[in-house]
């Protein structure tokens, strides 16, 4: 019986030349390349990954024909090497070994040695005239086939090699002798029986079983997470191969050995080859550490030819595949033999360097090094991280919400940041969830930990926003805030303990653990200037304070797309005035403190236009309801409930005040209740005096000499009508000012774009404004109908879990709806005023799948937070290279 398609061939030997990933997997496909080049490979063939698909599709059961057809080319590999399959006088063992389309190391499963059993063991120990080499190699044929096809534990064959390594005093494998390892077989074969498993003897059926292992392994547990993790998509790889590989053996002796290397040093990216060796060993002992490599320089000296002529064939194959490679080599008696060569996993450093000298040194060219870094790789570049040598464990892991690390003193709320830090404490505030007034804290304290929320939580925002490391839902931990102190798996952490947090993992440690600051290299500036050529798409930030600016532009920011006036409300020396403005009795009295508030706004907004100076920046009007400014109604209740007890009668009437405009402001759904352009409608004297502060800055700036671009946006948008009134607002406004200043103010005026109806109304919207600006987290939560922070932490982790939804709609932009509504927008738009700037500024503006979608939206930049802007950069480049390629 054939595959379902009759035409489809189900092996290849390695020889035929064909080099198909899709078809022969990573590693089957470079043995066939290797194989082409007249490399030293050992011979064999592959199983196809068709062969995987039909496997699946029969209910995990290999095709029926398949294994005849494995035979015939065991025959064939028979003839090839001399040898025979499961004789004793010249035994052929091969290694049965995945192989995905995609590279996923260790993910999958492979055996070694196949073909051994008790009497073909003797043979090859009369061929070989080396007892010791025969049983070892049959010991880890056993270890293996019963851990993989048999399910066996493998902690239990480790028990029995560790208690014959005691028994004789041996410190590693290779210490025992021949007697010991005959021991340790036959204890291996032992185990095999008592669990009920034992040792197939026929080398046809050990194929067969390993044959299916492999395929089953396929959709083991971490293979399915590594592809969940790095989204590896039945596109791109529908199954494994398996690879059947004649073996050759690095455990004869002290002139054989295996190893790993690379063509250019992982880390730093360096030329040169940079691994590991082992002396009388196979594989496995290097991946599973078992032994103390040497490093691969020592193989200069031992073997001289054997590393003349590994560094030989190393330069060929980087230069072949045009990309620096990781090599798997066995030496059998000083003779090489290659086993796997892949594309290396580099570090973010090393990667970028590789690609930077590949340019220079004319191997590649500018756009294919743009399009080999991934924006996630370039990320970890700009955050400090924990050390990969570190061995202390955590004791908590939450969700990472903002990159880097940083270790300090447990804090419990944001005054206590704040006095801690001025006293020249680092702190790390910890919270069950964070609240805008708790601003402060965050920009005094190292890091901030809570134990609810999601990565697009209230913590996670303003974190990533001002470039602090974050772990959010960490629901291991019971946080006791009056107590001050949490609970985490038996142990207490009280306020003042140290604790370090790594946003790029979500791990939680005790105590101080060493971290490595990024060290950035000419080369990460060279790529990004690369990718500054390239890319169509601006690259805007989210900043709003002058060293926020300053930090954006130092990133390669060409504009502000997001100037929040809110948080400069949030200011500690501020919100007195704001909450006094708040309760003011008659829109008199509340004129009156809005008017000492102007001036403190523009400042605020003289600083930013001035640290920007010739590029763009968009101030966004106050867009929360006015209760979000007053303390949380809990501690307002429990203050009158103190106060009461004091006795202070006008203390009481204040706190009692204070209270009920509190419950007169408070709303049933705040998102879309008394907010944005409403308040500004009702409460026109509040956007008055802030357009009024933005013109007078701007003004004072021109009269400096200063080149200033700033733009006026309005928030919450749903009809035209409400941005024609406040244009009509802003005309008056600019006129005013020009008059007492005496100079022409261009200031330009645009609305946000995140309700459902302003995507439908945007041709009349975009009559009076002259750009827009997608709020895609707000327009997110309209279109799905969720609430951020409710739906992270009640539903939507199972609905990513189950597939109802591809991705979390708050990281990443949802194309079928979100993007329709904002393509539907920007053409709409646009037809009514064809120069009509468009961007976005939620935090996808710094996920790269977000900007491929704005990049084909036909958007003008996308805003990110400060930290963010390098990647956006480099995706906006690599998003428009691949557009290219399609034209």
């Amino acid at each position: 019986m054939q595959l379902a398609n009759s035409q489809l061939k189900w092996l290849y030997f390695f020889d035929e030349g064909v080099t198909d990933k899709k078809l022969l997997g990573g590693k089957g496909a470079g043995l066939c390349e290797m194989t082409s080049l007249s490399l030293p490979i050992p011979p064999g063939f592959v199983i196809t990954t068709n062969v995987c698909e039909e496997f699946y599709r029969k209910g995990q059961k290999l095709p029926s024909g398949l294994m005849e057809s494995v035979f015939s080319a065991m025959a064939s590999l028979e003839d090839r090497t001399g040898k025979k399959f499961g004789n004793s006088k010249e035994p052929l063992l091969v290694s049965v070994r995945s192989g995905a389309p995609v590279s996923m190391p260790g993910m999958m499963d492979t055996i070694l040695n196949l073909g051994l059993n008790d009497v073909v063991v003797e043979g090859l120990a009369n061929l070989t005239g080396d007892r010791r080499f025969a049983y070892d190699t049959y010991r880890r044929f056993i270890q293996l086939f019963g851990k993989i096809v048999l399910g066996v534990d493998e902690d239990e064959f480790s028990k029995l090699l560790d208690g014959e390594k005691k028994r004789r005093r041996a410190v590693q494998d290779s210490d025992l002798d021949a007697e010991s390892i005959m021991r340790v077989a036959d204890a291996y074969k032992d185990l095999l029986l008592r669990e009920g498993k034992p040792l197939p003897q026929e080398p046809a059926k050990q194929l067969e079983l390993a044959i299916d292992a492999v395929f089953r392994s396929w959709n083991g547990k971490r293979a399915i997470e590594y592809r969940k993790q790095y989204r590896i998509t039945p596109e791109l790889a529908k199954g494994t191969a398996v690879t059947i590989v004649t073996m050759v053996f690095g455990n004869m002796g002290n002139d054989s050995a295996t190893g790993v290397l690379f063509t250019r040093d992982p880390s730093t990216g360096r030329p040169g080859l940079y691994g590991d060796y082992l002396t009388n060993a196979q594989g496995e002992d290097v991946v599973a550490g078992t032994r103390t490599p040497k490093p691969i320089a020592e193989l200069r000296d031992e073997m001289p030819e054997v590393y003349s002529n590994l560094d030989k064939i190393s330069q060929k194959l980087e230069n072949h595949y045009r990309e620096p490679q990781d090599i798997e080599f066995t030496i059998e008696r000083k003779k090489l033999f290659l086993l796997q060569t892949r594309a290396a996993k580099m570090g973010p450093m090393g990667a970028v360097r590789a690609v930077v000298d590949m340019v220079h040194e004319g191997v590649i060219s500018k756009e294919e090094a743009i399009l080999r870094i991934t924006p996630e790789q370039l990320e970890l570049l700009f955050h400090p991280h924990v050390d990969a040598n570190n061995r202390v464990v955590p004791v908590a892991v939450g969700v990472p919400a903002a990159p880097g690390a940083a270790s300090g003193r447990v804090v419990f709320d944001a005054d206590a940041a704040v006095e801690w830090t001025k006293k020249g404490e680092k702190v790390i505030l910890v919270r069950e969830e964070t609240k805008p007034e708790d601003v402060h804290g965050f920009f005094a304290a190292q890091g901030i930990l809570t134990s609810r929320g999601g990565k697009t939580s209230h913590a996670a925002v303003v974190a990533r926003g001002i470039g602090k490391p974050c772990i959010v839902g960490c629901s291991s931990l019971r946080i006791y805030q009056q107590s001050r102190l949490l609970r985490v798996d038996g142990s207490v952490i009280s306020q003042g303990d140290t604790i370090t947090i790594d946003g790029s993992t979500g791990n939680v440690y005790p105590g101080t653990v060493p971290l490595v600051q990024p060290d950035l290299k000419d080369e990460v500036f060279e790529l990004l200037t690369w990718a500054d050529q390239t890319k169509r798409l601006g690259v805007w930030a989210n900043a709003d304070t002058p060293e926020t600016a300053a930090k954006a532009r130092q990133m390669g920011a060409e504009g502000i797309g997001l100037a929040r006036t809110e948080r400069m409300f949030n200011a500690e020396e501020r919100l007195p005035l704001v909450v006094s403005m708040i309760m003011a009795a008659t829109d008199v009295e509340r004129r009156a403190y809005l008017e000492k508030l102007r001036p403190l706004q523009k400042q605020d907004f003289k600083k930013i236009l001035k640290e920007m100076h010739d590029l763009p920046v968009i101030i966004r009007l106050l867009d929360p309801p006015l209760h979000e400014f007053l303390p949380r109604f809990e501690d307002m209740l429990e203050n009158v409930k103190k106060v009461e007890r004091d006795g202070d009668e006008k203390q009481l009437i204040q706190a009692k005040r204070m209270l009920d405009k509190a419950r007169q402001l408070s709303e049933a759904n705040p998102m879309l209740g008394h907010r944005g352009v409403r308040l500004g409608l009702t409460n026109p004297e509040i956007y008055d005096m802030q357009m009024t502060a933005v013109m007078e800055a701007t003004a004072e700036l021109v009269k400096e000499g200063v080149t200033v671009k700033p733009k006026i946006m309005i928030p919450q948008v749903a009809a035209y009508q409400e941005v024609k009134l406040i244009r009509e607002q802003f005309e008056k406004i600019r006129t005013r000012v020009e008059a007492k200043e005496g100079v022409k103010l261009d200031v330009k005026f645009g609305t946000m774009v995140e309700t459902v109806r302003a995507t439908l109304d945007a041709d009349e919207i975009a009559k009076y404004a002259e750009f827009f600006s997608f709020g895609t987290n707000d327009l997110s939560q309209a279109t799905f109908s969720f609430s951020r922070e409710d739906a992270e932490a009640k539903f939507l982790p199972f609905y990513l879990e189950k597939g109802v939804l591809p991705d979390n709609p708050f990281e990443t932009l949802d194309d079928k709806g979100v993007g329709t509504l904002i393509r539907m927008a920007v053409e709409s738009g646009r037809r009514t005023r064809p120069e009509l700037e468009v961007g976005i500024c939620g935090e996808h503006g710094g996920d790269p799948r977000s900007i491929y979608l704005c990049h084909r939206a036909g958007l003008d930049y996308v805003s990110a937070s400060a930290f963010r802007i390098p990647v956006a950069r480099l995706a906006a480049a690599r998003i428009a290279l691949l557009d290219k390629a399609k034209d």
